[in-house]
């Protein structure tokens, strides 16, 4: 598969809340996630608890826009525009952008996350 369907292929089992695909598409040991807020998860297990929870959470849904790829022979980034709605604790429907900041690396044929950092847009 190459760089572009790796990477729509992860983005769309993000949209699909389908944890056990999207995380056959994260590299098995070196993976880091910084949110929005800053809080950096550096260990695989954080990672997949971060999205099991968020995975459930029946609220959400978000869309994307790619800004920008770069491709090399093992490594890709891939910048995007998101657009992500949700209902907060007291039932409001609200709405946040962000970037979305991706890298793969290319592992036995198989592009996969090495790091994902989500930015607030201003």
């Amino acid at each position: 598969m190459d760089f572009n369907n790796a990477l729509h292929h992860h983005l769309n089992k993000i949209t699909e809340k389908n944890l056990t695909a999207f995380l056959s598409t994260v590299h098995p040991s070196t993976i880091s996630l910084i949110l929005p807020n800053g809080k950096f998860i550096n260990e695989r297990q954080d990672f997949e608890t971060f999205h099991k929870n968020w995975f459930s959470d029946p609220d959400w849904s978000m869309s994307y826009e790619v800004l920008k790829t770069v491709v090399s022979a093992d490594m890709g980034m891939a910048l995007l525009k998101i657009l992500y709605k949700d209902i907060d604790p007291q039932g409001e429907p609200y709405e946040k952008r962000y970037y979305l900041s991706l890298v793969f690396q290319l592992q036995n044929g198989n592009w996969l996350l090495v790091h994902d950092q989500n930015t607030f847009e201003n």
